[in-house]
């Protein structure tokens, strides 16, 4: 089975568990953000998936977005005050920001990171996610 074939895979059982019906709308839209994974604004995902569904709308756009993030496949992270951003890396992970090109490179977070964030949790709660980013400029010697 190839990458893309799983994937497909993947939406369509996440679809199906929320009694929703696979479209080639959505088909796109979910291969588009997983195209190229650069944290992409509903915007951007609209401009691109023109290119290969020349009559979608943005709200069909934006109703896939949000049907991906209400399924689990996707995570809709904010940073700043611009736009939601779209990110398909499900996996523990912060995001950062460089604030000269505007670049989002995920972080990945491993278990002994995870703990210890864990750590900070106050007492009688406990946490089901988390938003995690810095922000910063690229050092110019590097």
């Amino acid at each position: 089975m190839s990458i893309e074939q799983k994937q497909n895979s993947d939406l369509l059982v996440s679809l199906k568990a929320k009694g929703l019906r696979s479209t080639k709308q959505r088909l796109c839209v979910y291969n588009i953000i997983l195209e190229k994974r650069d944290h992409p604004t509903a915007d951007d995902i609209f401009l691109r998936v023109r290119k290969k569904l020349p009559k979608i709308s943005f709200a069909t756009v934006y109703n896939c977005l949000e049907t991906f993030v209400d399924c689990g496949l996707v995570k809709k992270i904010n940073l700043d005050r611009s736009s939601s951003r779209y990110c398909p890396n499900l996996s523990p992970h912060a995001h950062f920001k460089c604030a000269t090109t505007g670049k989002i490179i995920d972080l990945p977070i491993n278990s002994e990171a995870l703990n210890s964030l864990n750590s900070i949790i106050p007492d009688g709660f406990s946490h089901v996610g988390f938003d995690l980013s810095f922000h910063g400029i690229s050092n110019p010697n590097n």
